[in-house]
């Protein structure tokens, strides 16, 4: 029963979190400094996600197949690969490295 509390909060809490944004006045929205902000902060907390993931393991850092495929991923990126190619390069990297052990 605890499982449906959890999930019941988390829905309120979303809902809660949609209606304030929805309540925030159109000139505050218009703002250069909000309008920045709305911009950067997507990209830094998918940034902080990522690193989150790939890096940690608990509360211990490692460096393991995942950082391998997120290099891979990066260098795709940087040669502009299509985005599937990019993804397919963290894969088969990741799992190659998996494979052999070293991850």
């Amino acid at each position: 029963m605890n499982t449906w509390i959890a999930i019941g909060m988390t829905v309120l809490g979303c809902y809660a979190v949609k209606l304030a944004g929805l309540l925030v006045p159109a000139g505050a929205m218009e703002r250069p400094f909000v309008r920045r902000l709305a911009a950067l902060l997507p990209v830094a907390l998918l940034a902080a996600l990522t690193a989150q993931q790939t890096f940690a393991d608990g509360h211990a850092l490692v460096l393991d197949a995942r950082a391998a495929g997120l290099g891979a991923a990066a260098v795709a990126l940087v040669l502009r690969a299509p985005f599937l190619l990019v993804v397919a390069a963290a894969v088969v990297v990741t799992a190659g490295v998996r494979a052999v052990g070293a991850g």
